[in-house]
């Protein structure tokens, strides 16, 4: 069998799925309650829950056509293409349109959500500097030594960007109101040359830092009330190890930098984000409770929005990058993907930082996470067990008093991308691809809904079933929506099963909508909701031993699968509008050479996820790998999603979808 060298994000690898466990009961009872009478219910979850965290590295690859520039020892420079979600620059002028695909991917989450909230930093963001301008007029220039030759390094590259990459972000929350930014970058320490770059990398030790605002003064000028927080510092306990800090250097040392940046926040100019502080972002190396116990918070609660966590459940930078250890082989871990009890694993050593964030009034929220570091694994980030697997982590996340959840996304050498962009060299003529982790966020902005009442809990059905877990949503005293899963993939059905579920009070039907795959494995063609209907349940109403009125609905959940079940008459209306109007959407044909363009009505738009690998592309994309910075390789590019842009420089407005392969969301 040939190995595959192209692009990881298009990588076609499959694992196979799991041999079915001991059958566990298919046939299982789910009462459910009033809102009073129901235990461990979260906080009220304010929506949206899912966002995401885009690696400022990629930026320019998230958004320009232009080009990126890479700066190298020698003083020279490289153009290179790099894949592209936002915006559109000409060869002559900086941005003028922006790119559809993003817009519609955003679009489809605040029609559900109200809002989606995306991160701009990530490790690039400490070696991120504010200019003028760069080389070629490229909104991004990347800092590379030249030992390889070649710009595919696995350490984090230092970045110059241009205030065109605020003004992207401020042109997309006016296209699709309700786009929220977090942004970072003023914890860095110096501006990178080389050879300072070199030194740095040796671990040469350096004292003076110097708090970069541009940024905050930048996001303040052009996002306005779209700018909702300003990240101080991203992973601070890996500080010392990445050479950022000199030892010793510690919590107590964090805060101090932290209290530095509230204190330069009183300037006036700051007034509108000097309580919009997201702290500590900390990941694996410092105990939490340490860093709770140092009162960094309760010293500066006034001036911090959010408290801040950042974790990955497993790593794949051996295989991705060649770092000493044993690589990961996943299919000796898939399995963890399918289990229920991995999740709450994963996420109940945080209940204590959970409940310190609100015993000081702060949303807690997991700034950075998806399946692996360093890009995922393959055949499972990017499987429908990856999509699985995300939904449970965010309902579990939501149930353990996390406020937020913001999934990282890379360019081609990533995995576990929501949607990955083609290569801009070849972006007129391909198309996006859409991943497993999109389904995830767009479903999780169902579960939840827009209500800002939604409270969640973990109802341990089926006797706690690792493979067969269930949430309940509750809404104004009742439980609105069942999110009920079913992890088990095996081909004669014999693992699909039915709950019994009793609903308080006396109702004729429910509404159920599934996600859906043949495999767990399977990279693409997954289904949510069908032809675009839901499914009507009768149900049998009754009389309880107590004399209430309740209501039985059988519900059947296919093997693999997921089912959403809407429990009231505000929760189905809502479900129904989504399907009765289109999603406000963006089309053109305006810059792109694609050929046969055509509309494509919103009615179409509903069950694939068009993805699919073609060929190699000639150029470079890439980047935007966690934990490891970005790596740029040969660049390939999938089909099934339209490649477009807005004008937004006053041009004509007039433009229409084109080069879809496949329909996208709907019932």
């Amino acid at each position: 069998m040939a190995t595959y060298t192209g692009e990881p994000a298009y990588n076609p690898f499959k694992l196979n799925a799991p041999p079915p466990p001991e059958l566990p009961s298919t046939s299982f009872p789910i009462n459910l309650t009033t809102t009073d009478r129901q235990g461990g219910l979260s906080i009220v979850h304010k929506s949206p829950f899912f966002g995401f965290s885009i690696e400022m590295s990629i930026s320019a690859q998230v958004s320009n056509i232009t080009s990126t520039s890479l700066i190298y020892a020698d003083g020279k420079n490289r153009r290179v293409f790099s894949s592209d979600l936002f915006l559109v620059l000409t060869d002559a002028t900086p941005s003028s349109h922006i790119k559809v695909p993003f817009l519609n991917l955003m679009s489809n989450i605040v029609e559900r959500a109200g809002e989606v909230h995306i991160r701009c930093g990530g490790n690039t963001q400490e070696a991120a500097v504010m200019v003028e301008g760069n080389p070629n007029g490229a909104m991004i220039a990347k800092y590379y030594g030249e030992s390889t030759g070649t710009a595919c390094l696995t350490i984090t590259p230092p970045i110059d960007y241009t205030i065109e990459l605020i003004h992207t972000l401020g042109a997309i929350s006016s296209l699709v109101p309700g786009v929220k930014w977090f942004l970072g970058g003023f914890l860095n320490i110096i501006k990178y040359r080389w050879p300072w770059l070199l030194t740095r990398w040796l671990g040469i030790p350096f004292t003076n830092v110097d708090f970069n605002m541009d940024i905050v003064q930048a996001g303040v000028d052009i996002l306005g009330d779209n700018l909702i927080g300003l990240q101080a510092g991203n992973e601070p306990d890996f500080y010392v190890e990445f050479k950022r800090r000199q030892e010793p250097w510690h919590i107590i040392d964090y805060k101090g930098e932290v209290e530095q940046v509230i204190e330069l926040l009183e300037d006036p100019r700051y007034e509108k984000v000097r309580n919009k502080i997201i702290t500590p972002s900390v990941a694996t190396e410092w105990p939490l409770q340490e860093v709770w116990d140092s009162n960094l918070v309760q010293d500066n609660r006034n001036s911090i929005s959010y408290v801040s966590v950042e974790r990955y459940p497993r790593n794949n930078c051996v295989a991705m990058f060649g770092n000493t250890g044993e690589a990961i082989n996943p299919q000796d871990v898939i399995a963890e993907y399918l289990s229920h009890a991995s999740v709450q694993a994963l996420v109940g050593p945080y209940v204590p930082s959970a409940l310190f964030a609100q015993s000081v009034d702060k949303p807690f929220i997991m700034f950075e996470t998806n399946t692996a570091s360093c890009g995922g694994f393959p055949g499972i980030s990017n499987s429908f067990a990856g999509a699985l697997w995300s939904l449970d982590y965010g309902l579990q996340m939501a149930y353990t008093n996390f406020s937020e959840a913001l999934l990282h996304m890379g360019g081609q050498s990533v995995m576990y991308n929501p949607f990955t962009a083609p290569p801009t060299n070849v972006s007129s003529f391909y198309q996006w691809t859409v991943g497993p982790t999109y389904y995830s966020i767009l479903i999780m902005a169902e579960v939840v809904g827009n209500s800002g009442k939604a409270r969640v809990a973990d109802l341990f059905v089926n006797n706690n079933n690792e493979f067969t877990p269930g949430y309940v949503i509750h809404e104004g005293g009742a439980p609105a929506r069942l999110a009920l899963f079913n992890y088990i993939e095996e081909a004669s059905g014999t693992h699909d099963y039915t709950a019994t579920v009793q609903v308080p009070g006396s109702i004729s039907s429910v509404k159920v909508k599934r996600l859906s795959s043949d495999t767990v494995t399977q990279l693409s063609g997954y289904t949510w909701g069908g032809e675009l209907t839901m499914e009507t349940i009768t149900c049998t109403p009754s009389t309880s031993d107590e004399g209430a009125a309740t209501s039985t609905c059988l519900v059947s959940v296919p093997a693999p699968g997921f089912a959403l079940v809407y429990l009231t008459e505000d929760a189905i209306a809502a479900a129904d509008r989504l399907g009765s109007q289109p999603t406000a959407t963006y089309s053109t044909s305006a810059v792109d050479k694609a050929r046969n363009t055509a509309t494509v009505p919103p009615e179409v738009l509903a069950t694939s996820n068009g993805h699919d690998a073609k060929s190699d592309a000639a150029g470079v994309g890439g980047g935007g790998v966690t934990s490891k910075g970005s790596e740029c390789c040969v660049g390939r590019w999938g089909s099934g999603w339209v490649v477009g842009e807005v004008d937004v420089d006053g041009g004509d407005s007039e433009r229409w979808y084109h080069g879809w392969t496949g329909s996208f969301f709907g019932y």
